[in-house]
């Protein structure tokens, strides 16, 4: 057991993602901690549910307008010297926040244009931070790597809210947004404490047209990341949106209060962090195992949605955080492995892309369902496209490893593998 814990773990034997772990594990639950505060600060200007939604939608917003051109940044320049910038940019937004709180003179235009201003730096951030990984650690070590990046979201959804609790109680709103600006800061003493000659940069792209078009077009053409893409956008659509109702179901299915749905986020938050220490475990990506793994997710959420017992649901949350996990860390590696090196801050900006902006939509289409329906209708939809996505890229695979239809097998993305050749 301790020897399979070491081997998860063994990215942290690389000096320079030490740091880069721990720098994100302070700036991660930094994050989360402000998003508590920014919650309770819009529901104090506002009193409105509806306002919290709008703040949730200027933060995922830029994605659909500027996700892939943070990409072609990413791709174009130092991928540690773009992340210390965007780092530093990322301490302007609390900072006014903290300044405006203490005075009282917060208003909610003003909240939501600082959401929206962090929203433009992540689009540039997220594509650069997430190739940057490969850089840290190469390609024998970045299927746990990224596997360890999703145990420091989950940690920090953890950590996060809980030091929001104390420090709200204590202090009041305000702390909580300068606490954050001074994580940033801290991730970026990481970054520049880090050897650039360990690192192993990819090529920086020379600045010539066309190169945006370039990034769909491969993206299109290349099954490895065109099959991973497309589940992501349909499993990102209808079954990541599942928390948008978890606090109906704890209200209205089970008959409980604000910290029932605390208990249904803390198992939730429990199981992903173990799918992530499962997930580090693995040293290669195919093409089924995404598939699969959707297929676990989807399974988890419809287990979700028939149980009637609070304590048996509490462990379907244990599952479903997990294959989420499971599901979105295969994604992510399988596109590292299989995107040129020149190429990958594009084809990490489509991931984000996928991901995060189709958020705003999916949550209105599940929430909608469940006002209408009922709340554990937007778990079966879930449950339902992600299986679907599972069972079609399923099929797509084993359709590329008939030699009457491609004339080669699958595909096996690990450190021996080299991404086919594209141009």
């Amino acid at each position: 057991m301790i020897a399979r814990l070491r081997f998860a773990l063994r990215s942290l034997s690389i000096r320079n993602y030490r740091l880069y772990f721990l720098g994100q594990v302070v700036s991660v639950s930094g994050t989360w901690m402000q998003q508590v505060a920014i919650a309770w600060l819009v529901l104090r200007l506002t009193g409105s549910a509806f306002a919290l939604g709008v703040t949730t939608a200027l933060q995922t917003l830029p994605y659909l307008f500027l996700g892939p051109w943070g990409g072609l940044v990413a791709d174009r320049v130092s991928k540690r010297r773009l992340l210390i910038c965007t780092q530093l940019a990322q301490v302007v937004p609390p900072v006014i926040l903290w300044v405006v709180a203490e005075r009282g003179a917060a208003q909610i235009w003003m909240v939501y244009l600082l959401v929206l201003f962090r929203g433009v730096i992540n689009t540039f951030d997220n594509p650069a931070r997430q190739s940057f990984v490969t850089e840290m650690v190469g390609r024998d070590r970045v299927v746990n790597a990224v596997s360890l990046n999703a145990s420091i979201i989950q940690a920090g959804r953890l950590i996060g809210p809980a030091i929001a609790a104390v420090v709200i109680a204590t202090l009041g709103l305000a702390p909580c947004f300068i606490l954050n600006a001074l994580t940033f800061l801290f991730m970026v003493g990481m970054l520049l404490l880090m050897r650039p000659a360990e690192l192993t940069p990819a090529p920086v792209l020379p600045r010539r047209k066309g190169q945006l078009r370039e990034g769909l077009a491969v993206a299109a053409r290349t099954p490895e990341l065109r099959v991973p893409l497309g589940m992501m956008a349909v499993v990102g659509l209808l079954a990541f949106n599942f928390t948008v109702v978890l606090p109906a179901i704890a209200r209205f299915t089970f008959g409980g209060s604000a910290t029932t749905y605390a208990l249904m986020v803390n198992f939730l938050a429990v199981g992903a962090l173990g799918g992530a220490l499962v997930s580090g475990i693995r040293t290669s990506v195919t093409q089924r195992m995404v598939a699969w793994s959707s297929v676990a997710f989807g399974v988890a959420l419809g287990a979700a949605a028939v149980v009637d017992d609070l304590a048996v649901f509490l462990v379907a949350m244990i599952a479903v955080g997990a294959a989420s996990v499971l599901f979105s860390a295969s994604v992510q590696s399988s596109l590292q492995l299989a995107a040129a090196p020149e190429m990958r801050g594009r084809i990490l900006s489509l991931y984000q892309l996928v991901y995060m902006g189709t958020t705003p939509l999916g949550a209105l289409v599940v929430g909608a369902l469940a006002s209408t329906v009922g709340p554990r209708s937007g778990l079966v939809l879930g449950a339902a496209g992600a299986l679907v996505a599972g069972v079609v890229g399923i099929w797509l695979q084993r359709r590329s490893s008939d030699p009457s239809t491609s004339g080669r097998g699958e595909t096996i993305l690990s450190a021996g593998a080299t991404a086919p050749a594209r141009r």
